[in-house]
């Protein structure tokens, strides 16, 4: 390993911490900055919408903000290299945080594997695609 690639997986690994942080953060500008220009998102395997990062954030803004808390966790990365384009696969499980009718709390998960692709920009590694292929939710309420 070169030290460009060494730097180029450093770089997507910490694109994908971001993408965690700024969602469970709902720092919607930070969370905007981390895709390309005309990125695809496709949330469908847990009932969101395919589209683009706007349309994602008008998805998610009301489902984060209904929960007491989020916390995103992404883990087990492959990233295969070619010149200015990347693919990742990660991991995640999400905990979120929703109260009942009677005031108690209760957590649900939801697994997922992320499936990426990514591009060098003048700004750095971005998403130009990223997709949720669901694998698990455990919703004990």
């Amino acid at each position: 390993m070169d030290l460009r690639e060494v730097s180029d997986r450093l770089e997507i690994n910490e694109i994908l911490t971001r993408y965690c942080h700024m969602l469970d953060l709902k720092d919607w500008p930070a969370f905007r900055a981390l895709f390309a220009e005309n990125a695809t998102l496709d949330f469908r395997a847990f009932g969101g919408p395919l589209g683009s990062v706007d349309d994602i954030v008008a998805f998610l803004i009301p489902v984060l903000d209904s929960l007491i808390g989020s916390e995103h966790i992404a883990t087990t990365v492959m990233i295969d290299l070619d010149g200015d384009s990347a693919t990742a696969r990660s991991a995640a499980i999400v905990p979120m945080t929703s109260r009942k009718d009677d005031g108690s709390e209760y957590t649900l998960f939801n697994g997922l594997w992320y499936e990426d692709r990514l591009t060098r920009t003048a700004h750095g590694w971005r998403f130009a695609e990223r997709v949720q292929v669901r694998a698990f939710n455990f919703n004990p309420a």
